[in-house]
């Protein structure tokens, strides 16, 4: 755990050599020296705003690297959180060729940080949790979080750039950690199922939890879908899962 850490604004390299920006939290040398653990966190699906930079210095304070890359940015560069969301929503969202090529970007920034231990995890919300899940079937990376990611199964509204993973699923390159509501639509608890079958079938580790009483976005703390219980218990969760597969010093990717 780190009392005191570093965060600011950067610019790294995203897909096809694009510049785009990220946030970027580390802890404190003095309380967490190194080599450690990095995460990547891949926001919602209303942007890059002051709720997914807090979860960025949230796993500094857990004592990894932490970035965010701000996956709207060349909708809107500059532009308020909500617009930036606006626009990109209207496109259809992110095309996930982009989106892994920024991911691949932002993984190999935090490898290349003086601090680095090797190992990355990944966790996104919202859409970012489908987003995590599909940087787990193409990228190496150690571990995953899906927060309630929707159309991981389950059928994509007509109009949209995703598609579900159901047939890149037999990929998953890392253990896979899911939070999911019960009271939830998408994923509901069937699309959470499903997902199950498919990873058990195919032998992939995966640890699933579904909360009673909640449903999508409860780690929202400034939104009315926010449930602390839920919440409290799903933090807990995941500093345990990344403090397993996070911690050790040599960089050996879990292969497909």
């Amino acid at each position: 755990m780190s009392e005191q850490l570093t965060a600011r604004t950067i610019q790294i390299t995203g897909a096809n050599g694009d510049e785009i920006q990220a946030y970027l939290a580390t802890p404190d040398e003095t309380d967490e020296p190194g080599p450690r653990g990095a995460v990547l966190v891949i926001h919602h699906m209303p942007g890059y705003d002051r709720a997914s930079k807090e979860i960025v210095r949230r796993f500094a304070e857990l004592g990894y690297d932490a970035i965010c890359p701000n996956l709207y940015w060349r909708e809107a560069p500059g532009a308020a959180p909500d617009d930036a969301a606006a626009v990109a929503r209207a496109q259809g969202g992110v095309p996930d060729e982009r989106l892994l090529g920024d991911a691949a970007g932002a993984i190999a920034y935090l490898r290349a940080l003086p601090t680095s231990n090797g190992k990355v995890g990944v966790i996104g919300y919202c859409s970012g949790g489908r987003q995590s899940v599909l940087v787990a079937c193409n990228l190496d990376v150690d571990a995953a979080v899906d927060c309630y990611g929707a159309f991981v199964t389950g059928t994509p509204p007509e109009g949209s750039l995703r598609t579900n993973l159901v047939d890149q699923l037999p990929n998953l390159r890392a253990p896979l950690l899911g939070m999911f509501g019960k009271d939830d639509k998408y994923p509901s608890p069937e699309h959470v199922a499903e997902l199950d079958d498919i990873l058990t079938a195919n032998g992939k580790p995966h640890d699933f939890h579904s909360y009673d009483d909640a449903g999508h976005a409860f780690f929202s703390v400034d939104r009315p879908s926010y449930r602390v219980a839920a919440a409290n218990d799903g933090w807990a969760k995941i500093a345990a899962f990344y403090g397993e597969h996070l911690a050790t010093t040599a960089s050996t990717p879990t292969g497909a």
